[in-house]
């Protein structure tokens, strides 16, 4: 399937609430008065896209047609355009369907530096293993660091992927300083000339104060190694949280001064319009989402297919 299916199918959960709660409001003939525009907010509330995003758009909507009989066609293409106005942000960020690193920042010259954070039970693990995937597919040389060291099964998990994909990867034993493999997995790629280097973390929480700055010092210690890294800091988000994902944005962000998301399990949620919220409240882009549970189930987001999927037969 090309990506604007993909995401249609992916959507489908979320698609059911906007069917359920929008489906007879934008109905041609219909006066969009003030009741209508506000069961409509309230509609796109229900897909977890924020109420500051909503509010935009049903501003526009008011502005635009407000008191005027609905011709739907004209309707659809102001809300669709606003929530792509919101995804595309101010321009940091870029999406080429013919690039598919095309989001990401990479290294003038030397190993690009990927550090990968997120809370517990996010699926953070595999979205790695899909991303050093997506990326070898794309030609590039990829080393991992094990740096998840305070669970031995994720160390596991992350080589039994590496033996899968053909791909190095650097662990020390359980308990080991995260920032020491950070470091050596940054040494490993620049003496063997990889392109990029993904260094895994241990899954924690946003309120663990102590275990939050320890992803400062592994960013910070991972610049020592390779000056200008990590080009990256990649938080996953798992889609199915919703709003709860805004909090984990926030504290992540402040540590790890994280430059874009990568969304888990946009398939097995109701809640897709939190990608909204995240880039509006947090300016921080979603570069990449999870479609799927198999190797080759991560995908580039484009902000236009989304949009285009997530209305598409409303």
């Amino acid at each position: 399937m090309g990506l604007f299916d993909r995401f249609k199918s992916a959507l489908t959960k979320t698609k059911d609430v906007l069917r359920t709660d929008v489906r007879d409001l934008l109905k041609a003939g219909v006066i969009l008065d003030e009741e209508k525009l506000e069961e409509f907010h309230r509609g796109l509330i229900h897909t977890d896209m924020g109420v500051t995003a909503a509010g935009a758009i049903v501003d526009e909507l008011r502005e635009k047609f407000g008191g005027r009989t609905v011709e739907p066609d004209k309707v659809w293409a102001v809300v669709k355009d606003k929530l792509k106005e919101i995804l595309r942000g101010e321009g940091d960020c870029r999406w080429d369907l013919d690039d598919p690193l095309s989001p990401l920042k990479l290294a003038d010259s030397g190993p690009t530096a990927i550090l990968v954070c997120g809370v517990n039970g996010v699926g953070k693990t595999t979205s790695i293993a899909k991303l050093a995937n997506f990326l070898q597919r794309a030609g590039k040389t990829v080393v991992l660091a094990a740096g998840d060291t305070f669970r031995a099964a994720a160390v596991e998990q992350l080589t039994m992927w590496s033996e899968r994909l053909g791909c190095e990867i650097v662990t020390k034993p359980s308990g080991a300083d995260p920032a020491a493999v950070a470091f050596e997995g940054c040494d490993r790629a620049a003496e063997t000339g990889a392109d990029i280097v993904i260094i895994d973390t241990a899954g924690r929480l946003q309120t663990h104060q102590n275990l939050m700055q320890e992803l400062g010092k592994i960013h910070r210690v991972i610049g020592k190694r390779l000056p200008g890294a990590p080009q990256e800091s990649l938080l996953v988000l798992d889609a199915t949280t919703g709003q709860n994902g805004l909090s984990q944005a926030s504290k992540f962000s402040e540590a790890a001064q994280c430059t874009g998301i990568v969304l888990a399990k946009l398939d097995g949620t109701a809640k897709g319009g939190v990608v909204v919220a995240i880039r509006q409240q947090m300016g921080i882009p979603v570069k990449y989402v999870g479609l799927g549970e198999q190797i080759g189930d991560l995908a580039l987001f484009s902000p236009d297919d989304f949009v285009d999927a997530l209305f598409a037969d409303v």
